[in-house]
């Protein structure tokens, strides 16, 4: 596997990758974030870039440990050439937060060729999620917190064509 190279995320901004899970039927995985409640509990998995790992390493991995899926079990079917970014709020701009004005990301898109036993939200010390569905893809920026939206809206627009009809 030749790793994809990408230009370097805007200055300021913490590297991140966003995953969208797709099911047989174009369905995608949303996970219910751990201690969250109400209306924008919902994400997509997403997580940060180590220092020198490649993008697609980084997604793997963060599927991997945010949803206990392997890398066996999902295939690559497309992502992002460029950065998504978004702006954390004020409140958030303290701890590891403050060190960065938000985060870039770079969005890749799997099939999943499992089933929904092979969904282990606890296969890693640190659970992000506490349930879990499959969602209609343009369903997904209303989910999400408001901050994250207009980057959930162009991923939408972006993988549209492998969603559900």
């Amino acid at each position: 596997m030749n790793p994809t190279i990408f230009p370097q995320p805007p200055q300021g901004y913490r590297p991140n990758v966003g995953l969208l899970l797709f099911d047989m039927r174009g369905l995608v995985w949303i996970g219910k974030r751990r201690g969250f409640n109400g209306q924008y509990a919902w994400q997509a998995p997403q997580g940060g870039i180590d220092r020198h790992e490649d993008v697609q390493a980084a997604a793997l991995r963060e599927l991997g440990e945010e949803t206990g899926i392997g890398p066996s079990l999902v295939s690559v079917i497309g992502h992002t050439n460029h950065w998504l970014t978004y702006d954390f709020p004020a409140e958030m701009q303290r701890g590891k937060m403050r060190l960065n004005k938000g985060q870039a990301q770079i969005w890749y898109a799997f099939r999943f060729l499992g089933s929904d036993r092979d969904v282990k939200l606890n296969a890693h010390k640190h659970i992000e999620f506490d349930a879990w569905r499959w969602e209609r893809l343009e369903a997904l920026p209303e989910l999400v917190v408001p901050f994250k939206r207009h980057v959930y809206s162009q991923v939408a627009q972006e993988f549209a064509h492998l969603a559900a009809a």
